[in-house]
């Protein structure tokens, strides 16, 4: 299936507008998402809206609300929320270059693959590419996209370019606040001779996939090899029972009951068993008589 464009529009430098789409660069695969899960029955745990005093609240009856002094609020409709968002303009026009090391990393914050909508926005395209490429520049700009406006920089890569977010001034802390107690004393010459030296012997050409995330690596084979252990699954009714659940009737040994259903005349060696892997520490529940 093609990814779907997170934003569709042009490109503009001078007189020249270049039709393009631009679509997520990173994605969060790699993290490991757990669920709370009930033990004694192994269902999900879920979570409602309260109030103090009044308990569980419809969605409908939920405002927005800032506080602006303790335990003061302002309330807002969605309706006026909305109202005050930027449309989302299909111009991204390039005010301003820079040198790339002009912009501290501090301000960079999410990245965005840039391609031309079509053959024929192809030669502006590669054009402007190859123009950044050779002057070393980034070209700056704002966008506005889902009600919200960025500042943007655009630079060449590979055969596309990428435009990334960047973060405005007073979202970014200032570094002095957290470096002013470091001294500035000349360090020792035989050890920043020697640090030097352990960094050239360490240096080669950057490689991402040299690189893994070791505990999500670990966190997946753990939850590999619990997966295989039969006594550490629990079967868990996906259905909505009304409130009304059946005291511990969910929570069988998954191999009984397979060969309940193999072993019963007339049944079909095809019955859908649902299982998920539970947390670490789950132990086999024995199963419940009904009430």
């Amino acid at each position: 299936m093609a990814a779907r464009a997170y934003w569709q529009g042009q490109i503009r430098l001078a007189l020249v507008s270049i039709p393009v789409e631009i679509y997520t660069a990173t994605k969060s695969g790699a993290s490991v998402a757990f669920h709370q899960v009930h033990e004694p029955s192994g269902k999900r745990v879920k979570y409602e809206k309260v109030v103090p005093g009044i308990g569980p609240v419809d969605t409908n009856e939920i405002v927005k609300g800032f506080e602006y002094e303790k335990g003061e609020y302002v309330l807002l409709e969605q309706d006026e929320i909305d109202a005050v968002k930027l449309e989302s303009k299909k111009t991204l026009e390039l005010t301003q270059f820079v040198d790339a090391s002009e912009i501290d990393v501090l301000y960079y914050e999410r990245p965005y693959f840039v391609v031309p909508v079509d053959d024929l926005a192809e030669e502006a395209f590669i054009v402007l590419r190859e123009a950044l490429r050779r002057s070393k520049k980034v070209g700056l700009g704002q966008l506005a996209m889902r009600g919200r406006e960025y500042v943007v920089s655009l630079k060449p890569c590979g055969r596309g370019m990428v435009l990334e977010t960047l973060r405005y001034a007073d979202e970014v802390n200032k570094a002095q606040g957290y470096f002013r107690d470091i001294p500035d004393g000349e360090p020792d010459e035989d050890l920043l001779d020697l640090a030097t030296t352990l960094i050239e012997k360490k240096t080669a050409s950057f490689d991402p996939k040299e690189f893994h995330d070791r505990y999500v690596d670990a966190l997946k084979d753990l939850i590999k090899r619990k997966a295989r252990q039969k006594t550490n699954r629990k079967i868990i009714e996906d259905k909505d029972d009304g409130g009304t659940s059946r005291s511990g009737s969910n929570v069988v040994d998954l191999m009984a009951a397979l060969k309940k259903s193999i072993e019963r005349p007339g049944a079909k060696t095809s019955a859908a068993v649902k299982t998920k892997p539970v947390k670490a520490a789950a132990k086999k529940a024995p199963a419940r008589k009904r009430a």
